[in-house]
């Protein structure tokens, strides 16, 4: 059977241990690549770097006098074929002409890359 307290009996008071001060857990530290930023959704964008006007930068270095220098003999060996190959497809692919062809794409070449040379050291 169960007993009933009443409000007189208090009931007796519990020993208790000393309270004894916790010390502070030490600080997790967070690694560089555990830190990720904190990017506010009302924080001002970046200003935009001015933008530079021709007037004022220094003007450059001109280019290379002589555009053979800048194209490798491979280069210049693929442009030649891929001319020649355009006249003979003009020329309905005709036999009896691939020499003709890979001079005239020569000279062709040969020219362009030298008018560019000039055009560049103006």
């Amino acid at each position: 059977m169960a007993t009933r307290r009443t409000s007189d009996a208090t009931p007796s008071p519990k020993p208790t241990a000393p309270v004894r001060p916790e010390s502070p857990a030490p600080a997790k530290s967070a690694t560089p690549a555990a830190v990720v930023p904190v990017v506010s959704a009302t924080a001002a964008p970046a200003t935009p770097a001015p933008r530079k006007r021709a007037s004022d930068s220094k003007p450059s270095a001109p280019p290379a006098t002589d555009k053979r220098e800048q194209v490798s003999p491979e280069m210049r060996r693929a442009m030649i074929a891929e001319s020649a190959y355009l006249r003979a497809e003009r020329r309905g692919f005709a036999p009896g002409y691939e020499a003709a062809d890979w001079l005239a794409a020569e000279v062709e070449v040969d020219t362009l890359l030298s008018a560019g040379a000039t055009t560049a050291s103006q």
